[in-house]
């Protein structure tokens, strides 16, 4: 089994290339081919992760995500946040999150915290 770590372009293109033919037909996990399948994706990963980070969002564009995904309206938030106008100011950016809305937003609407605890508008 010849497999080299991703270190260029090329090397990404030519494992996008090879892992793209086995999602058509994957490989059986175990055999040797399998094996070749996942390190590649396994690499690529890594290439994609070093190559191409993706940063976090703000936490409000975080919890707008989220309503949309979970068809939700700023009074659905009232829960989490607290008064329908402190919603509106949260949204707005105009007041920070709690540590008390943070937590309630990640464990019951799932929204990660680490995406919550930045500061609107850090890059």
């Amino acid at each position: 089994m010849d497999i080299y770590p991703i270190r260029t372009e090329a090397d990404y293109r030519a494992a996008l290339s090879e892992v793209s033919r086995g999602f058509d037909a994957e490989p059986e996990p175990g055999t040797p081919e399998g094996d070749r399948f996942e390190i590649l994706l396994t690499l690529i990963a890594a290439y994609e992760a070093a190559r191409f980070p993706v940063d976090l969002p703000d936490p409000v564009e975080a919890i707008r995500f989220r309503m949309e995904q979970e068809g939700l309206t700023p009074r659905d938030l009232t829960p989490f946040i607290g008064g329908l106008n402190r919603v509106y100011e949260v949204l707005s950016g105009r007041r920070p999150l709690t540590l008390a809305m943070i937590r309630k937003l990640h464990d019951r609407l799932g929204i990660p915290a680490e995406c919550l605890i930045r500061a609107p508008g850090a890059a």
